[in-house]
């Protein structure tokens, strides 16, 4: 049985996860250095990119003749 492919490039695959970690590791150190909740938009990038890479992830999981759900 054949994998699936994602949707992301192993190149944007990598880079998916360079944002998610930097943005990731960020929230913290501006949640210390800021006095306003600024750092929470850190955190919701970081969640955002996350999903993203748990997608692609799960579409090249799928099987490559099983059905789409669209």
């Amino acid at each position: 049985m054949r994998q699936g492919s994602g949707f992301l490039t192993v190149r944007q695959r990598r880079l998916a996860w360079l944002g998610f970690l930097l943005a990731a590791a960020q929230a913290p150190v501006a949640a210390r250095f800021a006095t306003d909740d600024s750092w929470l938009f850190s955190l919701c990038v970081a969640l955002m990119v996350a999903t993203v890479i748990i997608a692609d992830d799960a579409s090249r999981r799928r099987p490559a003749n099983a059905p789409s759900s669209d």
